[in-house]
């Protein structure tokens, strides 16, 4: 199963940070909500940090939900953990942020997460 955490994930299903782990959720994904608030999203149990994830889990993608300059602080601990994709969804992309994350060897994807599994934030 693949597995994907998100980073900006909220329990205000309003917000993009909770609409993808409901998508993610409903295609079959292993979803590991991340705010340092911690808490609960859509009945997960939220993660503090990326290295609060047990470290046998391999993630495929971390999916990005933060203003940029927030998402540039979470850029070395991405980086340490590592992933199979990183996405930068719309509005937590800049080009400093590509560009560092380019440097560290993450592949970038800058695309709405959502949409790319075949789900419609809009329905969500």
């Amino acid at each position: 199963m693949p597995s994907v955490a998100i980073l900006g994930a909220s329990a205000d299903r309003t917000k993009f940070g909770n609409k993808a782990v409901r998508a993610f959720l409903a295609r079959g994904y292993d979803v590991y909500p991340i705010n340092p608030k911690g808490g609960e999203v859509e009945g997960l149990p939220v993660y503090k940090s990326l290295a609060d994830i047990p470290s046998h889990v391999k993630l495929d993608r971390v999916s990005v939900y933060l203003p940029p300059p927030v998402g540039l602080k979470a850029l070395p601990e991405i980086a340490s953990r590592g992933c199979g994709e990183l996405w930068l969804n719309p509005g937590s992309e800049s080009d400093e942020l590509v560009a560092a994350a380019e440097k560290q060897g993450l592949n970038v994807v800058q695309a709405c997460s959502i949409v790319a599994i075949g789900e419609s934030p809009h329905n969500l």
